[in-house]
């Protein structure tokens, strides 16, 4: 028994990155080639470079003639290629290789990234619109979306920033367009760029603001001139 796992274990294990397992028929090969193309690359990480149709097919269920049509095929698509070698001592040898796969599953995977990172800025951008929305109580005009789009696309402020500059506005009362853009300005003034930088710049004057209407309050309108607390649009 031990003499036999030992046997097992000298078999060696064969790793494969998983977006082969899941993008292989964005390549448009089926099953059957994609375990050829595993045993191919299985041969060579065993030090065969070029197995035989013989010996591929000799583990998997088609014949040696379909192995090599199938060989054939997977060159044409550009998947594998048949590259010269030569030995140390001179011989020159024939090998597979299969740098194209990995080429092309590379490909594949970066699109895919590309798409995801689109749809997830998709998804970002609206839920900055639909915050908005929902404070405000309305839907936006077409003058406001356009705002909005001009603060992500050409200003370049994170829609975390957008939405924290959108919470300051109704914690100061100032619910409106212009208060927000001032807002976004100052803090891009000041190099803030995280939600804790801005909380950290607004606790500054928030206390100063709520000292400010106290005093309104506790003070008649016609002896003291009242104090003007912290405006965004005033800086």
């Amino acid at each position: 028994m031990k003499e036999n796992m030992l046997e097992w274990m000298k078999l060696g294990n064969t790793t494969l990155p998983n977006a082969l397992l899941t993008s292989y028929k964005l390549l448009n090969i089926d099953e059957t080639e994609l375990l050829l193309l595993i045993h191919v690359y299985s041969f060579t990480e065993r030090g065969n470079s070029f197995p035989t149709p013989n010996e591929i097919s000799s583990l998997m269920t088609i014949n040696s003639t379909q192995c090599s049509d199938m060989l054939r095929r997977l060159i044409q698509k550009g998947l594998i290629e048949i590259q010269d070698g030569h030995s140390s001592d001179g011989i020159r040898f024939e090998k597979y290789s299969l740098d194209p796969l990995w080429d092309k599953l590379l490909d594949v995977f970066l699109q895919q990234k590309k798409a995801k990172d689109v749809m997830n800025q998709q998804t970002i951008e609206t839920d900055v619109y639909t915050c908005f929305e929902q404070e405000f109580g309305r839907p936006l005009s077409p003058f406001e979306c356009e705002t909005l789009a001009l603060w992500m696309d050409d200003d370049r402020h994170d829609p975390v920033i957008i939405k924290a500059a959108l919470k300051e506005a109704v914690i100061s009362g100032k619910l409106n367009f212009r208060y927000i853009d001032r807002i976004l300005f100052e803090w891009k003034k000041n190099g803030i760029k995280t939600v804790e930088q801005a909380k950290n710049y607004g606790k500054r004057f928030r206390p100063h603001q709520q000292q400010t209407k106290n005093k309104q309050i506790e003070r008649p309108e016609n002896k003291t001139e009242p104090i003007p607390f912290y405006n965004w649009l005033e800086q």
